[in-house]
């Protein structure tokens, strides 16, 4: 497996790690990972998986400052990952290849976003404890006034997520955030399917369901996970995304 994974230098020079299996076939599924993630996440572990089973394309990568693409996190914000998952995923799937979006809590964001540069082979929308613009309603908006005053003055502040770890969030990623807003520009005639776990404590569940108001579309599904967390990494999640995957593509086959 180890020597399929490589790494792909963008126009700006920064170097994201990436993975493509079963790249000649007609269906593509690219899979984006969420915020301080990356590609070797249970998720897209046992996607890459289920792909090779079932004869599917699947690309998996980092985001500049993840994992082990280059670059420094803090330097990273919505804009930046945008563009190198947009270059990457122009420059290594080949036109014709009908694609499959799967985006993980901040990847739905940034797989929104570049929505619209690939309207000629995005097939379908696979969305799991989507994200988008949660950087000014579940960051800034929750930020008490010690903090919002510590940010402007340092530019960078540290909190702890839900599991305990601690993560870096900087100013600048907030007014990023801030020119990146798709939930009341963006509309996609599309099939799709939205997983939330019904115990996420780290997105609310009305975040999937505004995202799934963006589509207009005769094939859409809402699956709320009884028990399931941020993550949704648990073998039942992982199977029901990967039934819903296969109904998917037998619907635009």
């Amino acid at each position: 497996m180890r020597n399929k994974i490589k790494f792909f230098r963008t126009s700006k020079k920064r170097s994201i790690r990436f993975e493509l299996v079963n790249e000649n076939k007609p269906i593509i599924l690219i899979f984006f990972h969420g915020f301080m993630s990356n590609m070797e996440g249970t998720k897209p572990t046992a996607l890459r998986k289920f792909c090779k089973t079932h004869k599917i394309g699947f690309l998996r990568f980092e985001y500049s400052g993840h994992g082990k693409s280059s670059g420094n996190f803090i330097d990273g914000n919505i804009s930046k990952w945008s563009e190198d998952s947009k270059e990457l995923i122009k420059t290594k799937i080949k036109k014709g290849k009908k694609i499959i979006f799967v985006g993980s809590s901040m990847g739905s964001w940034i797989s929104l976003k570049i929505s619209k540069f690939f309207k000629s082979q995005l097939c379908a929308f696979v969305g799991i404890a989507s994200a988008p613009e949660f950087t000014e309603e579940l960051m800034w908006k929750k930020f008490n006034s010690k903090l919002k005053k510590e940010i402007n003055t340092k530019g960078i502040i540290e909190i702890k997520n839900d599991y305990g770890s601690a993560y870096p969030i900087t100013k600048q990623l907030i007014l990023d955030g801030r020119k990146n807003k798709i939930f009341n520009n963006l509309k996609l005639n599309l099939p799709v399917s939205l997983f939330h776990g019904a115990n996420d404590k780290s997105v609310p569940i009305k975040y999937s369901l505004k995202t799934l108001a963006i589509f207009k579309s005769s094939y859409k599904k809402f699956f709320k996970i009884k028990k399931g967390d941020h993550s949704l990494s648990r073998k039942m999640d992982l199977r029901k995304i990967q039934l819903e995957i296969k109904c998917l593509i037998k619907n635009i086959s």
